[in-house]
């Protein structure tokens, strides 16, 4: 009785193998569970059992993408032997240690593979982008470090976006592309009203100033655009763009027209009924430094 309860203090980690392909390149483990029989939706119902078990036990699991090629490498590094259960659990337990994990919490599990690959997206976007403002060196007339300082200006930037959208529910969305990766950050923030600290969670507000602060420092294109939806008025749009290390606010045609023109085909969509498209306003340092 008392190592049944010790249990329910150790926390469980997941491996979850994102789609079909992965699970049949685990496949050709012989010690593999499902290695002779069953598809991945088999394995999918399995997993959700198990998760569903360990939960009713009051035990708490985090799930984590169990990628197969990672693990291979993983396996290699370490001199481990891939087929085997010992190495699939220690792989495992340094995946609960990396921020991609997700609590689970009695989610169906078709919808806990969609979520798992957003937060994986959402990583290595972060990952990616620190490494570009950590990689863009000093000023060369001050010396001062242009990532640290892209980093405030990004801060004060969202401070300012928010404050100028008021009371509502805002959605923000900043796109950067680079040479090898299109960085997307997208940040939810509720103001109950005017006066009222703006309510963001705080990883979101951390993604979202660190693809803003890449984009200024790297000095090309980019875009943000800010939804506002609120009681009684109809939804609001402004818009951005990122020029030459600084973020120009948008004419309200100039937010038509990205809204309303198909991304791929360049053809015109019609309005969204119900939405003002609004101009952009002054949010980032009048006097940029950089």
């Amino acid at each position: 009785m008392l190592r049944r309860r010790l249990r329910r203090e150790v926390p469980s980690t997941l491996g979850l193998l994102a789609d079909a392909g992965d699970f049949a390149a685990m496949r050709r483990y012989r010690s593999f569970p499902f290695a002779e029989h069953a598809d991945y939706a088999d394995y999918l119902h399995h997993v959700e059992a198990l998760l569903r078990s360990l939960a009713a036990q009051g035990i708490h699991s985090t799930v984590a993408l169990f990628d197969p090629e990672e693990y291979a490498d993983y396996c290699t590094e370490h001199g481990l032997d891939p087929d085997t259960a010992q190495a699939r659990t220690r792989f495992t337990a340094e995946l609960a240690g990396a921020s991609g994990c997700l609590p689970y919490r009695g989610q169906p599990i078709g919808e806990l593979v969609p979520l798992l690959l957003d937060e994986a997206i959402r990583q290595a976007t972060w990952e990616y982008a620190t490494t570009l403002l950590a990689g863009v060196g000093t000023c060369a007339d001050c010396g001062e470090d242009i990532g640290q300082a892209s980093f405030e200006r990004a801060t004060g930037a969202l401070k300012r976006l928010v404050e100028g959208a008021g009371p509502g529910h805002h959605h923000l969305v900043c796109s950067v592309p680079t040479d090898t990766e299109q960085l997307v950050a997208v940040l939810h923030a509720e103001v109950p009203d005017t006066g009222s600290r703006p309510r963001i969670e705080s990883r979101e507000g951390m993604d979202f100033v660190t693809v803003l602060a890449a984009g200024l420092a790297l000095g090309g294109a980019g875009g943000l655009v800010l939804r506002s939806t609120s009681e009684e008025l109809p939804d609001r749009v402004h818009g951005w763009r990122l020029d030459r290390g600084r973020l120009v606010a948008l004419s309200a045609a100039a937010v038509f027209n990205a809204y309303c023109t198909d991304a791929d085909t360049g053809d015109p969509v019609a309005p969204e009924p119900g939405v003002e498209y609004c101009p952009g306003y002054e949010v980032d340092d009048p006097d940029p430094h950089h």
